[in-house]
Parts: structure tokens; C-alpha cells; sequence
């Protein structure tokens, strides 16, 4: 996978608009874990492929370093030999002298060498790194994507439950109807009703046999003083 196809997918994913393909979709649920299976594995690709840039990038960076401390080191070799050549020379010994100064040519040589290709990966090292940088953005807006992929897919099965269950409960309210004289519990009212009213029938009844024997009685207690009066006028 190359750079530019591991940015342009980076960049497609982190930039989808989950709202308009939520719109779009007929089963916004089983988009959700579509998408969520898609991003999880893309992100799995996507890191696996920005970890493959980063050590190509840390491989050059240490071969930079190794020719930045290569470039030091055979100077300061250049410069040890040309002292020694210099020594040499003030001694009198002009053979030994040029063969050190010989030696400083090629450590000067090898110092330019390794500072030219230092020199060289330089441009390469910053473009990488910007690479990098840019990778690394796009997987963090990746898993910040997923990250809301996800709240929105559990906001949507938790809605979805609390409207079944709303549907459940008004479904069984609208199936129970308590003023309704015809189902179950109307009968049933109804039935106590009647009961009720023939206790109260029962009571009333009793009540109206009673006052009709307190009547008789106070029928007969006249009857006697009638009685007894007339007794008296008859002895008087």
C-alpha cells in the first residue's frame, strides 16, 4: 500500500458523514455495525501500513545519524593524519609526511561523501515525517469516527428498545379498556352491582317487615286503652 493510497483512505474514512448515511439508510442499526466492522478493520490496515512508513522513516533517520557521526569522524581523522604529516615533514621526514597527507586526502574524502549523502536524505527525512504526521492524524480522527460510530449505534439500539417497549405497553393498555361493559371486568362489575343491589333489595325489605310489626303492636296497645276506657265509663 502506498502513501498516497493509505492518505487518500484516511482521509475518505475520517471525513464520512455518518448523519447523511444514516438518512440514506433503510436499517440504520445494521449500517451502524457495517461501518463499525468496515472501520475496524481499515484502522487495523491503516496502522499496520502507518507503522511499515514509520519504520522506513526511523531506517533512514539512524543511516542520516550514522552518516552525520561518519562525516565527523573522518575529519577528524583527516585532521590527525594532516598533523602528522606535519610533524613529519618539520622532522625532516618528507616521504612518511606526504604518505599522512595522502591518508587526510582520503579521510577528507570520505568526510565529504558521508556529509553529501547526510546532505541528500535530508529532504527525504522531512517529507516522510510530514507523512507520518499527517498518517497519524488521520488514524486518530479514524478512531475518534469509530469512537462515534459507536455511541451512535448504542443511542439507536437503546431508542429503538424504549419504542418497542412504549409500543409493547400501549398495546396492552389499549387491549385492557376497564369501561368497557362487555369485556371481563365490566361483567364482573356489573355482577357485584347486582349483588349490591339485591343486599340493599334484602335490607329494605327487612326494614319495611319490622315497621309493619311495630305498627300491629301499637294497632294492638290502642286497641286495649279503647278497651279499658270504655270498662271505666261503664263502672263510673
Amino acid at each position: 500500500m502506498t502513501k498516497q493510497t493509505i492518505l487518500g483512505r484516511v482521509s475518505q474514512l475520517a471525513k464520512a458523514n455518518i448523519n447523511a448515511l444514516l438518512d440514506q439508510a433503510e436499517d440504520p442499526q445494521k449500517l451502524l455495525d457495517q461501518l463499525i466492522r468496515d472501520y475496524t478493520n481499515n484502522i487495523a490496515e491503516a496502522e499496520e501500513a502507518v507503522a511499515g512508513t514509520i519504520g522506513n522513516l526511523r531506517l533512514l533517520e539512524q543511516d542520516h545519524t550514522e552518516d552525520v557521526a561518519a562525516g565527523r569522524e573522518w575529519g577528524e581523522k583527516a585532521l590527525a593524519a594532516s598533523r602528522k604529516a606535519d610533524e613529519l615533514r618539520a622532522a625532516g621526514h618528507t616521504g612518511d609526511a606526504d604518505t599522512f597527507d595522502n591518508l587526510a586526502k582520503v579521510a577528507l574524502e570520505r568526510q565529504l561523501q558521508s556529509e553529501k549523502e547526510a546532505k541528500t536524505a535530508e529532504p527525504t527525512i522531512a517529507s516522510q515525517t510530514e507523512v507520518v504526521d499527517k498518517l497519524k492524524t488521520g488514524l486518530e480522527r479514524m478512531k475518534a469516527k469509530l469512537n462515534e460510530l459507536k455511541a451512535k449505534r448504542d443511542e439507536l439500539v437503546a431508542r429503538s428498545k424504549s419504542a418497542q417497549a412504549q409500543n409493547r405497553m400501549m398495546d396492552a393498555v389499549k387491549n385492557i379498556n376497564v369501561m368497557d361493559p362487555t369485556s371481563d371486568l365490566g361483567r364482573f362489575e356489573d355482577k357485584v352491582r347486582r349483588e349490591e343491589a339485591r343486599a340493599m333489595g334484602k335490607q329494605e325489605l327487612a326494614a319495611s317487615s319490622l315497621d309493619a310489626q311495630f305498627e300491629r303492636l301499637d294497632s294492638v296497645g290502642d286497641s286495649a286503652e279503647v278497651e279499658a276506657r270504655l270498662a271505666a265509663l261503664k263502672s263510673g
